[in-house]
């Protein structure tokens, strides 16, 4: 079993059609589960007011938004979300060790308390789809270089499937954060995901959170499937 260094924690990531229904399917949840992931869909149809809705009902954010673009403009863009109450948030880091150094400096400019994730290689992606772009390395080798990139660049922690939890671990110590999307309980539908496992599998390779959507949300009953989650991970 791999050692870490915090209890590992579940984010629902909350990928609803509509507000309404996000609001619905946190409601029952409070006191259960601390996190909730948004991502580009309901961000881009409800902005920063959905945000400070969802942080006075008690959760922490993670605002999943895999900022991508020149330095200076991921910089901007970090700085106009100072005044949101974001606790993770994600940036892309095939942007590059100088697009991660700006998103740094501008977090502890405006907002030092928020951390900043690098997504590696999207869970949706496998060795042949890679290969499609002209990226020949096996995944792993992808992931380690543009896991140790951001590291170095200052970024808190990395978004990585769980297949290359150990190998981070091995080679980036405990310190980093590690969020793992991908993870489905035991019977679970796959749907588009190539790389998963599950809860606490992913605990026991040291993942400090595990992400999980439709298996709660479309649950005939979320908070169960939350109850169950979390006594897996314990």
């Amino acid at each position: 079993m791999m050692n870490h260094q915090k209890q590992t924690e579940l984010i629902l990531a909350l990928d609803c059609e509509d507000r309404k229904t996000a609001l619905e399917l946190m409601e029952p949840l409070q006191g259960h589960l601390k996190w909730v992931k948004i991502g580009l869909q309901m961000f881009t149809a409800y902005g920063l007011p959905l945000v400070q809705e969802i942080k006075t009902m008690g959760y922490n954010v993670f605002l999943d938004l895999k900022l991508h673009d020149i330095p200076n403009t991921v910089a901007k863009t970090i700085l106009s979300l100072s005044s949101a109450s974001i606790d993770l948030l994600t940036i892309h880091a095939i942007g590059g060790s100088e697009m991660c150094a700006y998103a740094v400096k501008a977090r502890d400019e405006s907002n030092p308390n928020l951390k900043l994730l690098a997504v590696t290689v999207l869970t949706s992606m496998n060795q042949e789809q890679m290969e499609v772009l002209n990226i020949t390395k096996p995944i792993q080798d992808q992931v380690l270089d543009l896991a140790k990139m951001s590291i170095d660049a200052k970024v808190d922690g990395i978004v990585s499937s769980t297949h290359e939890l150990k190998l981070l671990r091995e080679n980036l110590g405990i310190g980093p954060l590690i969020v793992t999307p991908g993870i489905r309980p035991k019977g679970a539908d796959l749907d588009e995901q190539k790389r998963v496992m599950t809860p606490s599998n992913a605990k026991q390779l040291g993942a400090n959170f595990i992400v999980v959507g439709r298996p709660i949300y479309k649950s005939k009953d979320p908070l169960a499937s939350v109850i169950s989650i979390l006594d897996d991970i314990r």
